[in-house]
């Protein structure tokens, strides 16, 4: 089933026809209505209409997360006070929040692109959607509760936390579909296990996860833990929330909603466009908002982006999973490595858990040093230590062979590891303290 069949099997003539449209429009809304925009423009002897193709896009200079902080809290809104309707903003720890607002047309628009991937997801009106993503100044949870009930779904705002609760509801209310971030589903299904609760014999069948980067390890352990098919979705707080692309049940990609979103990949050192199939930096064009447009926003997630139309019958733009973040990245050795690259070495070793931490250090004039501590499952941590040394070295080898680096591992115990109820934190380097 596709929600909107008119837009989301457009030709990609037709598409292109609408999105350069679109960006006029945009591009010179955020000119006349946001000083940011136009002294931006002034500064490079640009007016609206020199954007004429979207190969123009490129004369644009690009949006930072910075700016956001240089125009605290309204400086980039495009509208009066009086017609913002909703204002959310990022968790603010680095810092001042990302503040972001919108209007009643924002909110249909973020209700539709929501709408878009959970029916790409497999959800209908038939489904019990149990959201617990944080409801609040955070995007997640109240993007996709408008976005289920525009479809019919009915929804449980359960919001983050409370996991025997979450359990608890959703055998008594024989939830269907959980919304939740990866590393927040191995807690849910770890929290049933210890409970004597098997999620394999409840309702659920879908899962919607997304706010952090995953594997397909990851991916894997959710299904085989929870009964579930794991639905990777992404969205930004800054650009919208939830809802600038999902997956479909074929799970080739994430779906663009591209006539909202015009995106480009960038090397994110030269900052020179690349090409289709190439992985560098999301950098993402709103189409249609009014409240605050923004124009070649850096996102600083890592992709790569398919043109090619899916075999479920949608054409628009497919990007491949975020595999890791640029501010993520962690230069060992000279190689450059991401935490979901590690998390998928570490997940084809049998015997241990989803759930790790990267150490990063390096004592002064020495070379970097990269360890990683890692749980493993309940009977091998109780087994002989002659199994653990084995386990420990197959996983260093493993890294070293896939990685091309050395790295120490350490094996802990079970629930050694702290968890969350939100993004997870993966990596601590010590090195800047040096």
């Amino acid at each position: 089933m596709i929600w909107n069949p008119e837009r989301e099997t457009m030709s990609r003539s037709e598409l292109e026809a609408l999105q350069l449209e679109l960006l006029r429009e945009q591009v010179a809304w955020a000119y006349e209505n946001v000083p940011f925009y136009r002294q931006a423009f002034r500064a490079r002897g640009l007016v609206p209409k020199d954007i004429r193709s979207l190969e123009d896009l490129q004369k644009i200079p690009f949006t930072r997360k910075s700016d956001f902080r240089d125009n605290y809290p309204f400086g980039l809104l495009a509208v009066p006070r009086r017609e913002v309707i909703r204002i959310h903003a990022s968790s603010g720890t680095t810092g001042k929040p990302t503040v972001v607002a919108y209007t009643r047309e924002d909110l249909e628009t973020w209700k539709e692109v929501c709408a878009r991937n959970l029916v790409a997801a497999g959800i209908t009106d038939e489904d019990t959607v149990q959201i617990a993503m944080g409801y609040g100044l955070f995007t997640g949870g109240l993007g996709w509760h408008y976005a289920a009930e525009h479809i019919g779904a009915a929804v449980v705002p359960t919001s983050s936390g409370h996991t025997k609760r979450q359990i608890m509801l959703i055998q008594d209310f024989e939830t269907t579909v959980f919304c939740c971030t990866p590393s927040y589903a191995i807690y849910l299904a770890e929290q049933a296990e210890e409970m004597g609760v098997d999620l394999r014999e409840t309702k659920l069948r879908i899962g919607i996860h997304g706010a952090e980067p995953w594997s397909e390890g990851m991916r894997k352990e959710i299904a085989r833990r929870l009964g579930v098919d794991p639905i990777d979705t992404y969205g930004l707080s800054e650009v919208m929330g939830p809802g600038v692309s999902g997956e479909c049940t074929y799970h080739s990609g994430l779906h663009i909603n591209e006539d909202h979103f015009l995106v480009e990949i960038i090397d994110p050192q030269t900052e020179e466009p690349l090409p289709y199939g190439e992985q560098g930096e999301l950098v993402i064009t709103t189409l249609t908002k009014k409240a605050l447009p923004l124009l070649r926003y850096r996102t600083g997630d890592i992709t790569r982006l398919d043109p090619a139309p899916c075999a479920c019958g949608r054409t628009m733009m497919r990007m491949e999973r975020v595999s890791g973040r640029t501010d993520d990245m962690l230069i060992v050795r000279g190689v450059n490595v991401f935490p979901s690259q590690i998390e998928t070495v570490l997940l084809q070793v049998e015997g241990v858990q989803p759930h790790y931490v990267i150490i990063v250090d390096r004592e002064r004039g020495a070379l970097d040093d990269l360890e990683i501590w890692v749980e493993v499952s309940e009977d091998i941590f109780s087994d002989d230590i002659g199994r653990l040394r084995d386990l420990q070295r197959q996983a260093e080898f493993e890294i070293r062979e896939m990685l091309g680096i050395s790295a120490r591992v350490k094996l802990v115990e079970p629930h050694s590891i702290e968890r969350s109820m939100g993004k997870s934190k993966r990596v601590i380097d010590r090195r800047d303290v040096y």
